[in-house]
């Protein structure tokens, strides 16, 4: 008999699943790519308008987990699916809350939100176990979306660019590089919904299993050995991020194989944003799970946006 997954203290309702009150911790304060620091570094966070480093999006996705698993058991862990779109940042210190509306009888796909104390809303999105029989929130999103005109920073990046095959493994005390300067047993000291299935066997699958916003770290930690061609350096964050298990859960210490492809470019007034799809393979090269991110990167990050824009473009924007 396994261990029970969480001991996470849940309310529910006649419609909904709502986790408790958390203040999730910031781990990537010394992020660094394209030899500078990132969104997380409360300096250079600062000077884009933010009150200091956020939260790195996939964090939230923990808080989802109990919920999840109280709803479909087993089966979230093996074919599980939060699909969100990042509305607002979180500070550290700040406490957030994950709602997860119960689905309607027959279907295996739900509303979720979080929330800060004063109602500002963080995320918005979807849950789902199985096979999709309806669009994901990033799916729906992905249809409504201004395709990207006039590109600077993603003007060499193109559509159906395809990455190579890049091997990948996730060990406790591992180090994730500059992207993610820290290891998966010191991410669960401070994880917010802690779970014996995250550090041993005493679970159905008798081994470790990788905690959902971890997967975020494995897909990416190799992402800069094989980069866009995007223009640099400027920074970027998560806006849209969607990870789906297939056939999981995935396994600490064991090899998988990840390869991203571009599947959209969009863009608003503040940022120009690719789409990468990054599916995972086991060793049997069968597809274990997928991960859909919308990495925006900040025009104003890239020192000579406008100049280049003139250039490209004629006038100015």
């Amino acid at each position: 008999m396994a261990a029970s997954a969480f001991d996470t203290e849940i309310t529910e309702t006649a419609e909904a699943l709502i986790g408790p009150w958390r203040q999730p911790r910031q781990m990537l304060q010394a992020q660094t790519y394209d030899a500078h620091a990132s969104i997380h570094d409360d300096a250079t966070a600062q000077k884009l308008g933010f009150k200091g480093g956020t939260i790195e999006g996939p964090t939230h996705f923990s808080q989802f987990a109990p919920l999840g698993e109280r709803l479909w058991a087993r089966a979230w862990f093996e074919t599980g699916c939060l699909s969100a779109h990042y509305r607002s940042v979180c500070y550290e210190g700040e406490e957030v809350q994950a709602i997860l509306s119960k689905p309607l009888p027959g279907t295996s796909q739900c509303q979720i939100q979080m929330v800060k104390r004063d109602g500002t809303e963080v995320l918005r999105g979807t849950a789902s176990v199985g096979e999709p029989h309806a669009a994901t929130a990033l799916e729906t999103r992905l249809g409504e979306l201004k395709p990207l005109t006039d590109p600077v920073i993603l003007r060499d990046v193109k559509v159906a660019q395809t990455s190579k095959r890049q091997p990948v493994r996730m060990a406790f005390d591992q180090s994730m590089g500059d992207l993610y300067p820290f290891s998966l047993r010191q991410k669960l000291t401070v994880i917010t919904e802690s779970s014996p299935y995250y550090s041993g066997a005493d679970n159905p699958w008798h081994k470790p299993i990788i905690p959902m916003e971890m997967l975020s770290v494995l897909f990416q930690y190799r992402s800069k050995d094989d980069p866009l061609p995007a223009r640099g350096p400027a920074v970027g964050l998560f806006a849209d991020q969607e990870i789906r298990l297939v056939k999981g859960p995935l396994f600490v210490d064991e090899d998988y194989e990840v390869e991203r492809e571009v599947i959209a470019l969009s863009g608003s007034r503040r940022t120009e944003s690719a789409w990468v799809k990054t599916r995972v393979f086991d060793k049997a090269n069968t597809v274990v799970a997928t991960m859909l991110l919308n990495m925006a990167t900040l025009k104003e990050s890239y020192a000579p946006y406008e100049e280049e824009y003139r250039r490209l473009y004629g006038a100015g924007r």
